[in-house]
């Protein structure tokens, strides 16, 4: 359908021409998601390096806020870019992507710390995040759409699925250069300033992925209708300003992508942070686990895309959906039993909980970093054992009763601020903490996992069954958002709820879900978000989505 000289090209040598296009499109993608990740594999390191102005844990939190921030903007770069895209070109839209994404990515590994520049250092880190999701917005709605338009009726889901594989291929290509940094400096050198070494290597990569890019053509659709003048004058007015169109863009995003997304950071992220974080299993360790997981998953994103040209898109991702709902819990407390035998049995040997009045108990997220939870009895309790990690009940305590500490049966009485000057009070504090500390180690509590204890082939295999239902949900997915609209208006269309699913829905996960843990002191409750969001796009993708596999994709 394509033509003059691409056409002839396409027609003289198609499957040279198809394999070109899916190694190009899909490198160059791969390229942009290690940019991405890194972030998100190093939010330990930059938790320190840029917000070490506040306690640990928001540190981290706030840490996390930022990768979180990138998310935040991907939309508005997904309307930016979709729109070029379907005026101007598929091709030159994703080179300018890549391009601002690459240069982002490589200045954060020049920027000073919070202790050489202040508050400027966060400024711009952040600064620089929403560049990346500025780029990024415009990046998967053109890969998958140029794929797409190349391939060949009933092998859509198929070579689509190489996309798809990007993401969780970048991410294994940063954890191994991770690793590998981590192994060959040591801990403290690539804590102090070898994690700035893998955005720097960026570099090498936007040069690559420039030239891979620049070999390929214009989309054969989107040529077609570029000769014929039939391209989009107003690519947003009629993507969302008509009814027939955004009804079809609100299914996609709560009936189809929402779920993809929050199962997708889920098993990519969360699985990762909730090792080092929850579990106490150190990082090196729970990155290699992570890595191993990946490489016997990922070849399924192709498997679920060639099965999704033979029994449809919908099936699949909705199976995915229902199962990440109905498994997700199980599988963490598994995971939590897999990584830290020692923890999993306190936790249940000698629960721990605060009795203390409601009304006396902060939110235990602190945004700004100033709250030092020293002014109840029920903060200085919970303040400890957020920071330490430890799961925790609540009861509610008799009027004027002090918040105490319970860890199976040893009851320790929290210090009541209004009874003591700040320099006493500090020193109860401190009492208390110790006490509370020596008989966490009492019950069987440990400090970190225990490497020996660490049932590696069974952690691997519960990442591995979540990792699954992460490509049966995402494989199909490029296929379905081509082929729900028309070629028109396609790159716009889809980018749109595309990128509020992974952006907003997914982008924030891992934020929320340790907001939530952090809150409540329930170590599971973070897995709330993921399960209902799942619940809820399996409910509309059942009810509303249409399958799509065999429709046609060049009108």
């Amino acid at each position: 359908m394509a033509v003059g000289n691409n056409a002839a090209a396409t027609a003289s040598d198609p499957k040279q021409n198809e394999v070109k296009v899916i190694v190009a499109s899909s490198l160059g993608t791969m390229f942009e998601w290690y940019d991405f990740y890194l972030y998100g594999l190093l939010a330990s390191y930059i938790s320190v390096q840029f917000f070490s102005g506040v306690n640990e844990t928001t540190a981290f939190i706030l840490a996390l806020a930022a990768f979180a921030a990138g998310f935040a903007v991907r939309p508005f770069g997904s309307i930016v870019f979709g729109r070029i895209g379907d005026v101007v070109g598929r091709k030159y839209t994703f080179l300018i992507t890549m391009g601002l994404m690459g240069l982002s990515t490589f200045a954060v590994g020049f920027l000073p710390s919070y202790d050489s520049i202040g508050i400027a250092a966060p400024i711009i880190l952040v600064t620089l995040r929403l560049l990346q999701g500025l780029a990024v917005g415009g990046e998967y709605g053109g890969a998958a759409t140029y794929v797409a338009e190349h391939a060949p009726e009933g092998k859509r889901g198929f070579f689509t699925s190489f996309i798809q594989t990007t993401a969780t291929i970048g991410l294994f290509a940063a954890l191994l250069l991770v690793i590998g940094l981590r192994s060959m400096m040591g801990e403290d050198a690539f804590a102090s300033w070898g994690w700035r070494v893998p955005f720097l290597f960026s570099i090498l990569l936007l040069g690559v992925s420039l030239w891979i890019r620049l070999q390929l053509a214009e989309s054969p659709v989107f040529q077609k209708m570029k000769d014929e003048g039939a391209t989009s004058k107003a690519p947003l007015a009629e993507s969302f300003g008509r009814w027939s169109n955004l009804k079809f863009v609100l299914i996609a995003l709560f009936g189809g992508v929402a779920g993809q997304a929050v199962i997708g950071y889920t098993g990519q992220f969360y699985t990762l942070f909730y090792l080092e974080r929850i579990a106490d299993v150190d990082p090196a360790t729970s990155n290699i686990l992570l890595v191993i997981a990946l490489m016997i998953a990922t070849p399924s994103f192709v498997f679920f895309g060639w099965l999704s040209d033979k029994i449809g898109r919908k099936k699949i991702i909705m199976t995915a959906c229902v199962l990440a709902a109905l498994t997700l819990f199980p599988l963490f407390k598994a995971l939590t039993y897999a990584a830290n035998p020692d923890f999993a049995r306190a936790t249940r040997d000698a629960p721990v909980t605060i009795v203390a009045i409601p009304d006396q108990c902060s939110l235990q997220f602190d945004p700004i970093g100033k709250n030092t939870f020293d002014k109840t009895s029920c903060d200085i309790a919970k303040s400890y054992l957020a920071r330490n990690g430890i799961n925790y009940s609540n009861i509610v305590a008799s009027a004027n009763e002090t918040a105490s500490v319970r860890i199976g049966e040893v009851i320790i009485t929290a210090p009541d601020p209004s009874a003591y000057d700040d320099a006493q009070l500090a020193t109860e504090i401190a009492k208390f903490q110790r006490d509370v500390g020596d008989r966490l180690v009492e019950a069987g509590y440990p400090s970190e996992a225990d490497p020996a204890k660490i049932n590696r082939p069974l952690v691997i295999a519960i990442i591995v069954a979540i990792m699954l239902m992460v490509t049966a949900a995402y494989a199909p997915l490029a296929a379905m958002l081509v082929e729900l609209f028309p070629a028109r208006i396609r790159y716009t269309s889809m980018s749109l709820p595309y990128h509020i699913g992974n952006g907003w829905f997914g982008g924030f996960l891992p934020t929320t879900a340790f907001a939530i843990v952090a809150a409540t002191g329930n170590i599971y409750y973070g897995l709330w978000y993921p399960v209902l969001v799942a619940g809820m796009t399996a409910v509309v993708g059942i009810l509303f989505l249409p399958e799509t596999f065999r429709r046609k994709i060049d009108d």
